[in-house]
């Protein structure tokens, strides 16, 4: 079985008036795995890296 670094499963982010943002993202990393996140503008990926971070917890 893989040792993950990181893992989230099935998050959503929905901000008012009920716009979701991020739908049903999971995700994993081995050890020194190198990550990119791209993405239009709008789409969610800065708040990606603060759910991932912790900043932010309302998910």
């Amino acid at each position: 079985m893989a040792q993950y670094v990181y893992t989230m499963n099935r998050v959503g982010k929905v901000v008012p008036p009920k716009r979701e943002i991020l739908k049903d993202i999971s995700l994993s990393f081995f050890p020194g795995a190198k990550i990119g996140v791209l993405g239009v503008n709008g789409s969610g990926k800065s708040t990606l890296l603060r759910i991932m971070a912790g900043v932010d917890t309302d998910i």
